[in-house]
């Protein structure tokens, strides 16, 4: 027996999103499922190094602390937990998590763990039996910054989540999974959708999509923020699903926030590539088929969503290494700060060209926020009393970059007048981490699913 329509929501729609998201949603209103969404293609490199320097690091701490949080509510209202909040490490977040069933003194809470995705170990061997993991942009082989990867992850889809959820997991820690199957995997699991119901996973990728990104489909982030009322109580969004894959967007009654057809459709733009090609683990889904629909307040349904046979690949997300950079601001006040900023800049690479120091033009980040850089080419600027100079380098050479960071405090008393702001300390050299997408066939990836309950 199913228990449609099932409520799922996403609390989290990055690391670092606020706490109030899923302590609201598990305590103001009824809910099925709570997802969390921690993972960006760059936080696994950061993971990856983590764990590196410490074997019990390498996932989303702030997951931990949140679990805290909310367990107790969820364990008590039925509420099962599914977050990509394993990053490189889940079997240590999963520890972790014990520790606080141990704290909360809980009985029977079950946690699974999602493996396979982590590929970083395999790729000798990978690159050697023929799979070159090509850059998907530029066609280069991953051979040729091999030594520089700092991690690799396949984005593993909906059915290792379902089949932790079978297995009668409270708590399913995965490491990079979509985005979207934190949402399919509990639909998977609730209405026994088979791997050929394409037109139901691809409602289930359109909902997770819809979602993933916290408020920013109930009016934050909204072009007509002025009709959204109080954002500080912003509602994170839930769909309600049904077992034919038509499914409700919505918030919890009383929350603030919107939620509208435009507001679902701005979120469904959101990294869009071909919209009739949505390509994602289990199925391809045509976004054009989207039909949505006002169905009361703060309510939109969204129906008739088509779906065809997944590829035979994952996507997988390479970090490398690729450099240096340093990048520090300053204010420029008065009179003609535009012209004085400008003047700053040209300064600063004129005495570093003095000293030996020469960068070139597409190694050099200039902008003078205030100026209209955000919205270059459409907004006019205006001429502003201040602007903030962000001045920015990168190179191969690290002793380069940090001979950078010597020329920006001069400025306050060698510069044109009005330079103020120094107080973020000298910018040292940090380690440029730049993004691989590649495609590997899914033979060579094996995921498994471990559940362990957790004695209080």
């Amino acid at each position: 027996m199913t228990r449609p329509p099932i409520l799922v929501a996403n609390g989290q729609g990055f690391w670092g999103d606020s706490p109030l998201g899923p302590v609201r949603l598990v305590r103001e209103g009824p809910l099925h499922y709570l997802t969390l969404d921690y993972l960006a293609e760059v936080t696994m490199s950061i993971l990856q190094k983590q764990k590196r320097r410490d074997p019990e690091k390498g996932y989303a701490t702030d997951f931990i602390r949140m679990l805290e949080r909310v367990l107790p509510t969820c364990m008590e209202k039925g509420i099962r937990i599914v977050a990509n909040a394993g990053g490189v490490n889940p079997e240590a977040c999963r520890r972790a998590a014990a520790e606080v069933v141990k704290k909360l003194k809980l009985r029977g809470v079950k946690i699974a763990v999602l493996r396979g995705d982590d590929i970083l170990a395999e790729l000798p061997s990978l690159l050697a039996s023929g799979e070159e993991l090509k850059n998907m942009d530029t066609g280069e082989p991953l051979s040729t910054v091999l030594d520089r990867v700092e991690s690799a992850n396949a984005y593993i889809g909906a059915f290792p989540i379902a089949e932790a959820l079978a297995q009668g997991a409270h708590v399913v820690i995965a490491g990079r999974c979509t985005d979207p199957a934190l949402v399919g995997g509990p639909l998977v699991h609730e209405f026994g959708w088979k791997p050929g119901d394409h037109d139901k996973l691809a409602a289930a990728t359109v909902a997770g999509h819809i979602v993933e990104c916290g408020p920013q489909c109930t009016g934050g982030n909204f072009s007509e923020w002025r009709e959204v009322p109080d954002l500080a109580r912003v509602g994170y969004p839930i769909a309600e699903c049904n077992p034919d894959g038509t499914f409700v967007i919505t918030k919890h009654p009383g929350t603030g926030g919107l939620v509208d057809v435009r507001t679902v459709a701005s979120q469904l733009l959101y990294e869009m590539g071909d919209p009739r090609r949505y390509v994602g683990p289990d199925v391809v889904s045509d976004f054009t088929s989207i039909r949505l629909a006002q169905d009361g307040k703060d309510r939109v349904k969204v129906t008739g969503i088509r779906g065809a046979p997944p590829t035979d690949t994952y996507k997988v997300s390479i970090a490398y290494r690729n450099g240096w950079k340093a990048q520090g601001q300053l204010t420029v006040s008065g009179p003609d700060a535009i012209a004085k900023a400008k003047l700053c800049a040209d300064v600063v690479f004129d005495r570093l060209a003095l000293d030996g120091v020469k960068f070139a033009p597409d190694e050099r980040l200039v902008e003078l926020v205030g100026a209209g850089v955000c919205h270059e080419g459409i907004v006019a600027p205006g001429e502003p009393t201040e602007v903030v100079l962000r001045i920015g380098v990168k190179s191969q050479d690290e002793k380069k970059v940090a001979r950078f960071g010597y020329e920006l405090a001069p400025l306050v008393t060698s510069g044109p007048p009005g330079v103020t702001g120094f107080a973020g300390g000298r910018p040292a050299p940090a380690e440029i981490i730049a993004y691989w997408p590649a495609l590997i066939s899914k033979k060579r990836v094996r995921t498994d699913v471990d559940v362990e309950e957790i004695a209080a």
